[in-house]
């Protein structure tokens, strides 16, 4: 005798998992990555949650395997990118003399708020003490970076002329300045000594320069 059995095996299809998340984050912020298309998962990183918090400090891909109630899987995968902040800086002088001014500008951004409230990417500044300037600059990616520049003000030379001041007629005397590395007389001269010969009273001025 025969007998005759039917079964209809059933072909599930496979799930569809994909990840949401920013595939591009600021340094030193958190992203957080969810898994959607199935009923459990399992990520690189050992976690079984659908949504993971990561904090990478370079370039890293995560992936994750999901499993739908028939007991199907797929898998996905995200590159997240830590944004480049390199480019962010501010150039300008950070020593100068007093009542010199140097102009500070920050790049690498799309917008700047400085300390003193400006927002264009540029200040110019006269300090009249070593200050510092704080400038926070947004990126194109959203991203902030605070950045800080000390302009410090240098102490001028302490120039002096020694020599013999008091002269005959028709005599000269040598004249010679301290305090710097260059010089500039009244009289023209550029050299630290000079000699003159005046046939009356004469103030001599010079103008000494520092490295």
């Amino acid at each position: 005798c025969t007998g005759i059995a039917t079964s209809n095996v059933v072909v599930n299809p496979i799930p569809n998992v994909v990840i949401s998340g920013a595939s591009v984050f600021c340094p030193g912020n958190p992203v957080n990555l969810t898994a959607s298309g199935a009923t459990s998962y399992v990520w690189s990183t050992g976690q079984t949650s659908a949504s993971i918090t990561v904090s990478p400090v370079t370039a890293t891909d995560y992936r994750v395997t999901g499993t739908d109630s028939n007991g199907c899987i797929d898998t996905a995968s995200i590159s997240v990118t830590v944004a480049d902040l390199s480019q962010v800086s501010i150039t300008g002088n950070n020593l100068i003399c007093p009542g010199d001014s140097t102009i500070l500008k920050a790049i690498g951004g799309v917008s700047y708020v400085w300390n003193n409230g400006l927002t264009s990417d540029s200040i110019k500044v006269i300090p009249n003490a070593t200050s510092s300037y704080t400038v926070t600059v947004t990126t194109q990616n959203g991203c902030t970076a605070v950045l800080n520049r000390t302009v410090t003000l240098l102490t001028p030379p302490t120039a002096s002329i020694t020599g013999n001041l008091s002269i005959c007629p028709g005599g000269s005397t040598m004249l010679t300045a301290t305090g710097g590395i260059s010089f500039r007389w009244s009289t023209g001269a550029t050299s630290a000594v000079i000699a003159v010969n005046p046939a009356s009273n004469m103030n001599f001025a010079v103008t000494v320069t520092d490295n």
